[in-house]
């Protein structure tokens, strides 16, 4: 059985990245489809993808690509329509929401499968990393735009023969925007201890600090966790890749309990988690949120905004604390309440262990075991 991969782009690390990689694990022989790859955009994990078989298309070739993904949106029907699958029995579409992969064409005998990270967040009104409505120009042009995209992402959407969304929350997403059924299977957390270092005793002492960070994009609000920490008096670690200038917006917020840490690799992660005396998490409508099920996999709680798939992973009171607006307010109040509970170690780490790679590998096996079959 020939097996192809499809991802929108590859220039930074986040969650869909992972799956990504597993999904490459489980297929290790096949291609990687993508617009563009720019592994000196990586940082730390510039390296993870250097041996795989990766097949870009014509946006590869053009000048500061870097700086155009957002608006070569608009190009990419034709990029994925024009790409040959002739060749292949099964094609894994892993769609980000960032453009039309699931647009290709392939026989009807070929299985298509989606894993939907997210139907585009630009499209149906989320919080996105940009700020395009922020002038009159901008929101006028971009409605224009986002309707006839909207059509192309319906169309899109009707190709593969199965969805996997990655959470409940897209689940009801995929039906909402496409009118189509989804079977949920969760994203592979890095939960694996032997990622500890020789000083990680060190870290466990004593937790000294609050942790923030990911994809450090505006949506993500952490703003939010940095303006609480400020009343607070309370020492915050901000980690992750700035997006559109957002790191500007939070160094000129930051007081003198911030530190900013920047891009990490896995176990520099691992040992801030580690540290920490909880994550702070006020992302908005987040899709499904890995982070959070990272750091209760080091035994450390989570105070999250309720809202989005962290409502499907964080035990309110038991692994964590909600709090119910997106304000520093309401986060220094959940982070007071964190303060007066006793959350065990042991059941954060037992509750990420439900989002394991295995379980994930296993899952993703059976579906397409099952869907062959049925396509045949």
């Amino acid at each position: 059985m020939k097996v192809a991969i499809i991802h929108d782009y590859i220039k930074e690390y986040g969650g869909a990245e992972r799956v990504l990689e597993v999904l490459h694990e489980i297929w290790p022989d096949a291609p990687i489809f993508t617009t563009v790859y720019l592994p000196e955009f990586l940082g730390p994990h510039k390296t993870r993808f250097k041996d795989w078989e990766i097949r870009t298309s014509w946006f590869q070739n053009i000048p500061f690509v870097h700086k155009l993904i957002s608006p070569l949106r608009i190009l990419t029907p034709w990029v994925f329509e024009n790409w040959d699958f002739s060749d292949f029995d099964l094609i894994v579409v892993s769609a980000t929401g960032a453009f039309f992969p699931n647009l290709i064409v392939c026989k009807p005998e070929t299985l298509q499968i989606c894993y939907c990270h997210t139907p585009p967040r630009y499209l149906y009104g989320y919080p996105t990393a940009r700020n395009w409505k922020k002038n009159a120009l901008g929101r006028i042009v971009g409605e224009y735009v986002n309707h006839d995209l909207r059509q192309v992402d319906f169309m899109a959407a009707q190709r593969p023969d199965f969805f996997i969304a990655n959470s409940l929350e897209i689940k009801r997403r995929i039906w909402k925007f496409y009118r189509k059924e989804a079977t949920v299977i969760y994203p592979p957390v890095l939960i694996n201890s032997k990622l500890e270092t020789r000083n990680s005793k060190q870290n466990t002492k004593g937790r000294k600090y609050y942790l923030t960070g990911g994809r450090l994009a505006r949506a993500k609000h952490i703003n939010i966790a940095i303006e609480a920490c400020n009343r607070l008096n309370l020492p915050l670690k901000v980690f992750g890749k700035s997006f559109a200038d957002y790191m500007d917006e939070l160094r000129g917020i930051a007081g003198p309990t911030i530190k900013f840490i920047g891009e990490v690799s896995e176990i520099e992660l691992v040992n801030l988690y580690k540290g920490a005396e909880a994550l702070l998490f006020p992302s908005e409508y987040e899709d499904f949120g890995i982070i959070p099920i990272e750091a209760m996999a080091q035994g450390i709680p989570v105070v999250a905004y309720r809202s989005g798939g962290v409502k499907e992973t964080v035990i309110d009171g038991k692994t964590g604390v909600f709090f119910d607006e997106l304000s520093a307010d309401s986060l220094s109040k959940a982070i007071s309440k964190l303060s007066k509970l006793k959350i065990k170690r042991e059941e954060c780490i037992k509750q990420a262990r439900k989002f394991s790679k295995e379980r994930f590998k296993k899952e993703i096996k059976e579906f397409i075991r099952e869907h062959l079959t049925d396509n045949i």
